[in-house]
Protein backbone atom coordinates (compact mmCIF):
# COMPACT_ATOMS: atom_id res chain seq x y z
CA UNK A 1 0.00 0.00 0.00
CA UNK A 2 2.72 2.49 1.12
CA UNK A 3 5.72 1.23 -1.14
CA UNK A 4 8.19 0.59 1.63
CA UNK A 5 10.09 -1.49 -0.34
CA UNK A 6 11.23 1.23 -2.70
CA UNK A 7 14.06 2.52 -2.97
CA UNK A 8 13.75 6.24 -3.00
CA UNK A 9 17.52 7.38 -3.09
CA UNK A 10 18.08 5.10 -6.44
CA UNK A 11 15.14 6.74 -8.11
CA UNK A 12 15.53 10.39 -6.91
CA UNK A 13 19.04 9.90 -8.08
CA UNK A 14 17.79 8.74 -11.75
CA UNK A 15 15.22 11.31 -12.10
CA UNK A 16 17.17 14.19 -11.33
CA UNK A 17 19.48 13.39 -14.00
CA UNK A 18 16.47 14.24 -16.66
CA UNK A 19 16.01 18.44 -16.64
CA UNK A 20 12.44 17.90 -16.83
CA UNK A 21 12.05 16.34 -13.78
CA UNK A 22 14.83 17.94 -11.92
CA UNK A 23 13.08 20.55 -10.34
CA UNK A 24 10.25 18.14 -9.23
CA UNK A 25 12.22 16.06 -7.75
CA UNK A 26 14.62 18.90 -5.42
CA UNK A 27 11.36 19.87 -4.49
CA UNK A 28 9.71 16.29 -3.36
CA UNK A 29 12.67 14.26 -2.69
CA UNK A 30 11.79 10.55 -1.64
CA UNK A 31 8.10 10.02 -3.51
CA UNK A 32 6.45 7.12 -3.36
CA UNK A 33 3.43 5.16 -5.58
CA UNK A 34 0.59 4.66 -3.79
CA UNK A 35 -0.52 0.94 -3.93
CA UNK A 36 -3.61 -0.53 -2.60
CA UNK A 37 -4.67 -3.05 -0.13
CA UNK A 38 -7.31 -4.83 -2.98
CA UNK A 39 -6.32 -4.81 -6.40
CA UNK A 40 -9.46 -5.93 -8.08
CA UNK A 41 -11.50 -3.66 -6.18
CA UNK A 42 -8.80 -1.07 -7.90
CA UNK A 43 -9.23 -2.30 -11.17
CA UNK A 44 -12.91 -2.32 -10.75
CA UNK A 45 -12.41 1.60 -9.70
CA UNK A 46 -10.97 2.45 -12.62
CA UNK A 47 -12.98 0.18 -14.70
CA UNK A 48 -15.74 2.67 -13.41
CA UNK A 49 -14.02 5.66 -13.83
CA UNK A 50 -13.36 5.43 -17.29
CA UNK A 51 -14.27 9.31 -18.62
CA UNK A 52 -16.41 10.05 -15.76
CA UNK A 53 -15.63 12.28 -12.76
CA UNK A 54 -14.11 11.06 -9.27
CA UNK A 55 -17.46 12.10 -7.33
CA UNK A 56 -19.62 10.16 -9.89
CA UNK A 57 -17.19 6.78 -9.67
CA UNK A 58 -17.85 7.09 -6.16
CA UNK A 59 -21.14 7.24 -6.71
CA UNK A 60 -21.18 4.70 -8.94
CA UNK A 61 -19.01 2.62 -6.68
CA UNK A 62 -20.83 2.50 -3.44
CA UNK A 63 -24.31 1.32 -5.42
CA UNK A 64 -21.86 -1.84 -6.30
CA UNK A 65 -20.85 -1.81 -2.54
CA UNK A 66 -24.49 -1.71 -1.53
CA UNK A 67 -25.68 -4.09 -3.86
CA UNK A 68 -23.45 -6.66 -3.97
CA UNK A 69 -21.00 -6.09 -0.80
CA UNK A 70 -21.53 -8.18 2.21
CA UNK A 71 -23.34 -6.57 5.17
CA UNK A 72 -20.82 -5.68 8.36
CA UNK A 73 -21.85 -7.15 11.74
CA UNK A 74 -21.89 -3.46 13.08
CA UNK A 75 -21.69 -0.84 10.71
CA UNK A 76 -19.53 1.95 11.46
CA UNK A 77 -20.79 5.29 10.05
CA UNK A 78 -20.99 5.19 6.29
CA UNK A 79 -19.29 1.97 6.48
CA UNK A 80 -21.66 -0.37 6.22
CA UNK A 81 -20.14 -3.41 3.89
CA UNK A 82 -17.42 -5.26 2.58
CA UNK A 83 -16.51 -4.85 -1.22
CA UNK A 84 -17.91 -7.74 -3.17
CA UNK A 85 -15.81 -10.41 -3.94
CA UNK A 86 -15.09 -10.54 -7.83
CA UNK A 87 -16.99 -13.87 -8.03
CA UNK A 88 -20.22 -11.76 -6.61
CA UNK A 89 -19.61 -9.22 -9.89
CA UNK A 90 -19.05 -11.57 -12.21
CA UNK A 91 -22.35 -13.11 -11.65
CA UNK A 92 -24.38 -10.52 -10.88
CA UNK A 93 -26.93 -8.19 -12.53
CA UNK A 94 -25.05 -4.96 -12.71
CA UNK A 95 -27.55 -2.93 -14.85
CA UNK A 96 -28.88 -0.66 -12.47
CA UNK A 97 -25.42 1.01 -10.53
CA UNK A 98 -25.82 3.21 -13.43
CA UNK A 99 -23.06 2.56 -15.87
CA UNK A 100 -23.51 2.38 -19.47
CA UNK A 101 -23.92 -1.27 -21.29
CA UNK A 102 -20.35 -1.19 -22.54
CA UNK A 103 -18.56 -0.74 -19.39
CA UNK A 104 -21.15 -3.20 -17.36
CA UNK A 105 -19.88 -5.76 -20.14
CA UNK A 106 -16.02 -4.60 -18.93
CA UNK A 107 -16.99 -4.49 -15.59
CA UNK A 108 -18.22 -8.40 -15.45
CA UNK A 109 -15.61 -9.19 -17.73
CA UNK A 110 -12.97 -8.14 -15.83
CA UNK A 111 -14.83 -9.66 -12.53
CA UNK A 112 -14.72 -12.79 -14.18
CA UNK A 113 -11.20 -13.52 -15.63
CA UNK A 114 -10.23 -12.64 -12.30
CA UNK A 115 -12.61 -14.75 -10.61
CA UNK A 116 -11.42 -17.57 -12.86
CA UNK A 117 -7.85 -16.93 -12.09
CA UNK A 118 -6.74 -15.77 -15.46
CA UNK A 119 -5.82 -11.99 -13.85
CA UNK A 120 -4.22 -12.10 -10.56
CA UNK A 121 -3.98 -8.89 -9.33
CA UNK A 122 -1.25 -8.32 -6.70
CA UNK A 123 2.56 -7.21 -6.36
CA UNK A 124 3.52 -10.84 -6.80
CA UNK A 125 1.95 -11.34 -10.13
CA UNK A 126 3.25 -11.31 -13.87
CA UNK A 127 3.30 -7.88 -15.17
CA UNK A 128 4.29 -9.02 -18.58
CA UNK A 129 1.30 -11.54 -18.54
CA UNK A 130 -1.25 -9.57 -16.50
CA UNK A 131 -0.90 -6.63 -19.27
CA UNK A 132 -1.47 -8.94 -22.16
CA UNK A 133 -4.58 -10.29 -19.98
CA UNK A 134 -6.23 -7.14 -19.34
CA UNK A 135 -5.65 -5.39 -23.16
CA UNK A 136 -7.93 -8.58 -24.40
CA UNK A 137 -10.61 -7.44 -22.32
CA UNK A 138 -13.32 -5.55 -24.06
CA UNK A 139 -13.33 -1.62 -22.53
CA UNK A 140 -9.52 -2.31 -21.10
CA UNK A 141 -7.20 -0.01 -22.83
CA UNK A 142 -3.68 1.21 -22.21
CA UNK A 143 -4.62 3.86 -19.54
CA UNK A 144 -6.86 1.46 -17.55
CA UNK A 145 -4.00 -1.31 -17.90
CA UNK A 146 -1.31 0.96 -16.86
CA UNK A 147 -3.69 2.49 -13.71
CA UNK A 148 -3.77 -1.02 -12.60
CA UNK A 149 0.02 -2.06 -13.40
CA UNK A 150 1.30 0.97 -11.47
CA UNK A 151 -1.10 0.51 -8.08
CA UNK A 152 -2.44 -2.86 -7.94
CA UNK A 153 0.96 -5.00 -9.27
CA UNK A 154 3.85 -1.89 -8.13
CA UNK A 155 5.18 -1.64 -11.50
CA UNK A 156 7.76 0.69 -11.29
CA UNK A 157 7.79 1.78 -14.78
CA UNK A 158 4.20 1.96 -15.39
CA UNK A 159 3.44 5.59 -16.79
CA UNK A 160 -0.14 7.15 -18.48
CA UNK A 161 0.99 8.73 -21.21
CA UNK A 162 -2.80 9.95 -22.61
CA UNK A 163 -3.39 11.07 -18.79
CA UNK A 164 -4.82 14.44 -18.73
CA UNK A 165 -2.86 15.30 -15.68
CA UNK A 166 0.31 14.12 -17.31
CA UNK A 167 -0.64 16.18 -20.81
CA UNK A 168 -1.13 19.52 -18.63
CA UNK A 169 1.94 18.89 -16.55
CA UNK A 170 4.15 18.65 -19.34
CA UNK A 171 2.83 21.51 -20.93
CA UNK A 172 3.10 23.83 -18.18
CA UNK A 173 6.60 22.18 -18.03
CA UNK A 174 7.21 23.34 -21.61
CA UNK A 175 8.00 19.65 -22.66
CA UNK A 176 8.29 19.45 -26.59
CA UNK A 177 8.29 15.89 -27.20
CA UNK A 178 5.12 13.81 -27.11
CA UNK A 179 4.53 12.08 -23.30
CA UNK A 180 5.73 8.49 -24.63
CA UNK A 181 8.81 9.79 -26.07
CA UNK A 182 9.89 11.86 -23.27
CA UNK A 183 8.97 9.17 -20.74
CA UNK A 184 11.24 6.61 -22.22
CA UNK A 185 13.84 8.69 -20.61
CA UNK A 186 12.29 7.85 -17.37
CA UNK A 187 12.47 4.04 -17.47
CA UNK A 188 12.54 2.09 -15.49
CA UNK A 189 10.99 4.66 -13.14
CA UNK A 190 7.92 6.10 -15.16
CA UNK A 191 5.39 5.69 -12.76
CA UNK A 192 7.56 7.76 -10.24
CA UNK A 193 8.01 10.70 -12.55
CA UNK A 194 3.99 10.32 -13.18
CA UNK A 195 3.78 11.12 -9.21
CA UNK A 196 5.85 14.10 -9.76
CA UNK A 197 3.93 15.13 -12.78
CA UNK A 198 0.84 14.72 -11.16
CA UNK A 199 2.32 17.13 -8.31
CA UNK A 200 3.33 19.51 -10.05
CA UNK A 201 1.64 23.32 -9.21
CA UNK A 202 -1.50 24.10 -11.09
Amino acid sequence: LLDLDADPVAVDAALRGDPLLRPLVIRNPGVRVPGTVDGTELAVRAVIGQQISVPATRTIASRLVAELGKPLTVATGDLTHVWPEAEAIADADVTKIGLPRARQATLKSLASAVAEGDITLDPGADREHTRAKLLELPGIGPWTTDCIMMRALGDPDAFMPTDLGVVRALDRLGAREDPVSISDRWRPWRAYAQQHLWATPQ
